[in-house]
């Protein structure tokens, strides 16, 4: 009999991961990093809750760690068969993958060197000989259109509008009784009429059942124009002489932050030399971006029509070197710098918070969704210390959040992103959100015309497919 197994992202929103099985065959939907306090991560470090040789095939939906991290584990274990995702994931996930071992390795030798960590022989969780391993099983499908990926089992991708390439997934295939089924897996869904990508698209055929993200099911998105948010940050900041940091995930919000960013450029009111993107993998995310123009929306099309593309190589300052990103420390004038990681919680923008977070002249801006436990969290939820590299670095710069930026859809875009829907399901599932969002969530899908009561999975919850 087929059944669906809920692995990770339940009441959390990182460890994406969910296991389908039919006859013989293994099917698991992601396969996340979780992220956050030491317990949450504490997860990565323990045996899959399968065998990884046993598994068939993976679906990916998006490229971001807690959708993909895990995969260079699952690989190092045993897993040998395909990894499907589009072709831009693919393309994504090669710099998240190699970038994320490269970092677990770094931080581990720091760690030992500095002997701050609680372990004895601090160690990684992977390195990048087992996210090669896991680059070279990627199998790209094209959108909207269906792959058999076993005998009765059909994949469909859809445009979730969340990342470059990201995806919500159709599965069919038969269950149990001999009926075919068709599951909506939706990934992470983006916003609605936002710059670069093209809005969420909804299936052709309705499924059976929905398992549907609920990051932010508890609330609704500000209606602040990002431009005139970010134009207000920055004359404030500067007119006290102070440099505004944003923390930005390398793949999807950098691109955001340099399109709005490049308009203010393009007004005259930012001189391009004073903004900076430290990052590696956030500079060849923005090249990815760039060559992707399939996927850009009309009014992204339009700008590189007139010649003045936000993605552009030439457009902003870009430090690809570690030499580079420590000389903005010693910088006094006033910058922007856009560094990841988003949450602060490792990566180039770690070291420019040790340095800039105690004047007060500066702001930090946050971009995207601050998970629990994260060092990025403890800052927005106004902690007066926070702990980087052994030392307690004391918060007096001007924090604040831009939340109209968000990548995902708040509550009544995921409403209305059900709405789109053919027709309602008989089942859905809400996961891949912290309990309040997904509670919330559930209130007011059922008010919805003929949708089910959700259910919030437990992680190993299973169901019959």
């Amino acid at each position: 009999m087929g059944e669906v197994r809920f692995l990770g992202a339940c009441g959390t929103v990182t460890g994406s991961c969910t296991l389908l099985r039919w006859g013989g065959f293994r099917l698991l939907l992601d396969c996340g990093l979780y992220q956050g306090d030491e317990e949450t991560e504490a997860l990565n470090w323990q045996p899959f809750p399968f065998s990884p040789g046993e598994i068939d095939a993976v679906v990916l939906t998006h490229a971001h760690l807690d959708h993909s991290g895990l995969l260079p584990k699952l690989a190092s274990e045993g897993f040998e068969g395909p990894i499907y995702s589009s072709r831009p994931t693919r393309a994504l996930a090669s710099l998240v993958l190699r970038d994320a071992a490269e970092l677990q390795e770094e931080e581990a030798r720091f760690a030992r060197k500095k002997g701050y960590s609680r372990h004895a022989e601090p160690r990684a969780l992977f390195g990048p000989r087992d996210a090669k391993r896991a680059l070279g099983l990627f199998q790209p499908l094209p959108f909207d259109q269906d792959r058999e990926i076993s005998p009765g089992t059909v994949v469909r991708l859809r445009r979730a509008g969340h990342l470059l390439g990201a995806a919500s997934v159709e599965v069919s295939a038969k269950g149990g009784d001999g009926e075919r089924r068709r599951w909506l897996f939706s990934g992470d869904v983006g916003r609605y009429d936002v710059p670069i990508l093209h809005d969420p698209a909804p299936p052709a055929a309705p499924p059976a059942a929905v398992l549907l993200e609920s990051t932010y099911g508890n609330r609704l998105h500000s209606d602040e124009q990002p431009l005139e948010a970010l134009r207000t940050v920055i004359a404030r900041t500067f007119a006290r002489g102070g440099s505004v940091v944003i923390p930005a995930f390398a793949l999807g919000r950098t691109q955001d932050v340099l399109y709005h960013l490049s308009a203010l450029a393009d007004e005259g009111f930012l001189d391009p030399d004073v903004v900076y993107v430290d990052s590696p993998m956030a500079i060849e995310a923005t090249e990815i971006y760039r060559n992707a123009a399939s996927e850009f929306d009309e009014d992204l099309q339009e700008l590189v029509r007139n010649g003045a593309n936000p993605l552009a190589a030439d457009r902003f300052q870009r430090c690809r070197t570690s030499d580079q990103s420590r000389e903005l420390n010693d910088r006094r004038e006033s910058l922007v710098i856009v560094a990841a990681s988003g949450m602060a919680a490792g990566g180039r923008v770690v070291h420019h918070l040790k340095h800039r977070l105690a004047d007060r002249r500066n702001t930090v801006l946050f971009s995207g969704y601050q998970a629990a436990g994260t060092r990025g969290r403890a800052i927005l939820e106004g902690a007066d210390t926070v702990a980087i590299h052994g030392h307690q670095i004391r918060v007096a710069a001007e924090v604040l959040a831009l939340q109209s930026l968000s990548a995902h859809a708040d509550r009544e875009e995921l409403l209305r992103w059900c709405r789109a829907l053919p027709a309602p399901p008989a089942r859905l599932f809400l996961n891949h959100g912290e309990d309040p969002a997904r509670k919330a969530l559930a209130v007011a899908v059922a008010a919805e015309p003929g949708w089910p009561r959700a259910v919030l999975p437990l992680r190993g919850h299973t169901v019959p497919w």
